[in-house]
């Protein structure tokens, strides 16, 4: 529709708005008692017949047929029809109702009758004009398909393209499943801060702003992590968190600056047990809200059911790249190798970033069904505890679908000397220009050294789980509002 054709269409709906008001109606009404929706009355129809109806929606289509019209009105639970008969409404009604125009929004009250041709519909006794749509809605055979325009005007996408709705409808359902999961395992919902004074508990680069009264520059969060083990720290066995985190990085399919993440932390347990808990948690919610553990993802089935796949960050780069990093180390043998495989990388990189490197760039894209990874190199792992039997890698593992990570854990470092000096080579990486290392918190040094009992932890993209529930193909198409570059 081209912008003269737009405004003359605006024009035609704001005449009509001049008449409505003329006639003494109000074009943004009052509120509408409502007695059932459209499922209730399609859903419960043999006890409904004959019996009157309050509904109200949108128009989503009208068909005129001289003193008689159909309407096709739309709630939040679908569709239904409504007969309007001049005979019923009467004439001032029935002359009202031919100002209206799809988008606007009615009440009815009415009789539920099946029509002759055996659909479920409203004949309507009085009509309430509630909300005069200005802008029309897109053609119903072309809709809004112009992808950036759908992320943009989402209230528009909600209207015209009913899979949408359920997308989101899905994604409050899986929310709240988890919730149910994690309370009935003992845990305990909580709420941190989500400006920082320090950017911790992931490597990514932040959002700043600055705070005028305090005038001090602060944080956007980038993960939960640092502030839920303090609370682990202050007896607080089983907490979590779903909240927004904020990383000042790329957008792309799988990435989007503002995402939900779900953080918990549990006393007494480590990266095992952490594994135990999601396999089981996200089998149990996809069966809630799906009826199924097994989904299918852009053309894969994957199977979500317990136990998911165990192998190595060694093994896994191995069987897919064969090199063996059991032999491979030096950080200088480390180099050779990636450039014998064609990896880009620093000239002065160490062995335990060519490890990871090699993982993302030989490995990840082959791990389709659910694969948990273990036992990540020290120098990514900040904040992890080192394995007993190699201390040049820790009991850390992630957990990948259809080559996208969903999850990652750890067993928590609770040694205050050890995670001292962890920080400190954080902050040497910094000063070499390194954004995205980790800074140095006192604070939670100074919680640790109160002590921290043995504890697993556990932090899953809430928006990628959602993706993969609902066969979503990009991160946008399941946050409602996604980050968009400003339209000049």
């Amino acid at each position: 529709m081209s912008d003269i054709e737009l405004n003359e269409q605006m024009q035609i709906r704001i005449n009509k708005l001049g008449e409505l008001r003329a006639k003494g109606v109000d074009p943004f009404g009052q509120r509408f008692e409502r007695t059932h929706t459209s499922a209730q009355i399609v859903d419960h129809f043999d006890a409904l017949e004959g019996g009157e109806a309050k509904i109200a929606g949108r128009i989503m289509a009208i068909r005129g047929h001289g003193k008689a019209s159909f309407v096709v009105l739309e709630d939040n639970e679908g569709q239904i029809q409504v007969y309007v008969k001049l005979d019923e409404v009467g004439e001032d009604a029935y002359d009202m109702f031919r100002l209206w125009d799809i988008g606007d929004i009615v009440g009815v009250s009415g009789e539920v009758f099946r029509t002759h041709r055996g659909e479920i519909s409203v004949k309507a006794k009085t009509l309430v004009f509630l909300t005069k749509g200005l802008r029309p809605l897109p053609e119903k055979f072309h809709g809004l398909k112009d992808v950036e325009l759908r992320y943009r005007q989402r209230y528009v996408d909600l209207i015209v393209n009913p899979e949408v709705k359920k997308v989101f409808v899905a994604r409050s359902r899986i929310i709240r499943a988890i919730r149910n999961y994690l309370d009935n395992q003992g845990f305990l919902e909580v709420e941190t801060p989500v400006l920082h004074s320090i950017a911790g508990g992931a490597a990514a680069r932040p959002f700043t702003t600055h705070h005028n009264t305090l005038d001090m520059d602060l944080y956007m969060r980038i993960a939960l992590e640092l502030h839920l083990k303090r609370l682990i720290v202050g007896g607080m066995e089983r907490v979590y968190e779903i909240g927004r985190v904020f990383r000042n990085e790329g957008i792309s399919i799988k990435h989007n600056p503002e995402f939900t993440m779900l953080e918990l932390y549990q006393a007494y347990s480590d990266y095992d047990g952490m594994m135990e808990l999601t396999e089981k948690m996200i089998s149990a919610v996809a069966r809630e809200v799906l009826g199924t553990d097994t989904v299918t993802y852009q053309g894969t089935d994957i199977c979500l059911k317990a136990p998911w796949r165990r192998v190595t960050m060694f093994e896994a780069i191995k069987e897919y790249a064969g090199y063996d990093f059991n032999e491979i180390r030096t950080d200088a043998q480390a180099r050779k190798a990636a450039k014998e495989a064609g990896l880009d990388i620093e000239k002065d990189a160490d062995r335990g970033n060519i490890i990871n490197l090699f993982f993302e760039e030989k490995v990840e894209a082959n791990l389709i069904q659910p694969t948990f990874v273990l036992d990540y190199p020290i120098e990514i792992s900040p904040l992890v505890k080192r394995k007993h039997d190699d201390p040049d890698l820790v009991y850390r593992f992630e957990g990948f679908i259809f080559g996208r990570e969903l999850c990652n854990a750890y067993s928590e470092l609770n040694d205050p000397l050890d995670q001292r000096e962890r920080f400190e080579r954080q902050m040497e990486l910094r000063a070499q220009g390194d954004e995205e290392a980790n800074e140095l918190d006192e604070d939670f040094l100074r919680a640790l050294e109160y002590g921290m009992p043995p504890t697993g932890g556990l932090g899953i993209g809430i928006d990628r789980l959602v993706m993969f529930m609902t066969d979503a193909a990009s991160i946008r198409d399941v946050i409602l509002f996604p980050t968009l570059r400003t339209k000049e």
